[in-house]
């Protein structure tokens, strides 16, 4: 039986040590890890989906993504041939985003973010991971490691303005019903993980290695909410 190609991206600022607790078993699936580049000039984010595509090297494979990287695989979806897209702790339309971004979507209040001042390493982790820092300042260091001024721009702005109205139907959500980046008052249709915040990848990384494997090989019973 040939292995099952899996490709990770992880959230926005973040590299791939997220899913270092991530265990799938060797002999099925053929895992990669994909990272965030800087953007090019007015590079649209269809045009760097497309970029980044192009290191998905084989066929069929299962894009899985987490929070603006769950955005990015279901925009990648579209130049590739993929047998699923999981997304997590992420959002499969913009009327699944609160109201907050809603609002400075509707205002363009987000382009008086100021960028630079979330480079302060505390602020970016909040602005990327929703949560309360305090206790783990280094841990989240370690995942947060593109900090260009550019990209995080470009990145906020592209969570802000995405635009997908339909859902992809090949896509499988899950989400933490304690996230507090993208409540799951707002979500349609998705596997709750109980207890699972915005960082749920990492820290409930026991209910990814029960389940994950279950939902890529589509034997899983998860009820969706």
């Amino acid at each position: 039986m040939s292995k099952i190609p899996v490709y990770f991206m992880p959230g926005l600022a973040a590299n791939p040590l997220i899913f270092e607790r991530i265990r799938l078993d060797d002999a099925r699936f053929d895992v990669h890890y994909l990272e965030w580049e800087i953007p090019k000039p007015k590079e649209t984010l269809e045009d760097y989906a497309e970029r980044i595509a192009l290191y998905v090297k084989h066929k069929n494979p299962i894009l899985i993504g987490v929070s603006f990287g769950g955005i990015l695989v279901q925009e990648m979806a579209r130049f590739l041939e993929v047998q699923k897209i999981i997304i997590i702790s992420s959002v499969k339309s913009k009327s699944e985003f609160p109201k907050r971004i809603r609002f400075v979507r509707k205002t363009l209040a987000y382009k008086l973010i100021p960028i630079r001042l979330i480079l302060s390493f505390g602020k970016l982790a909040q602005f990327v991971f929703g949560e309360k820092m305090s206790h783990r300042m280094q841990l989240y260091d370690t995942f947060l490691s593109v900090r260009d001024l550019y990209y995080l721009k470009w990145a906020v702005e592209k969570v802000i303005l995405w635009d997908r109205e339909e859902i992809d139907k090949r896509v499988i959500h899950i989400h933490g019903d304690k996230d507090e980046m993208f409540p799951i008052q707002n979500i349609k249709k998705c596997i709750v993980v109980e207890g699972g915040t915005h960082v749920m990848i990492y820290v409930k990384y026991r209910w990814f290695n029960a389940n994950l494997p279950a939902i890529l090989l589509d034997t899983n019973n998860l009820c969706y909410n």
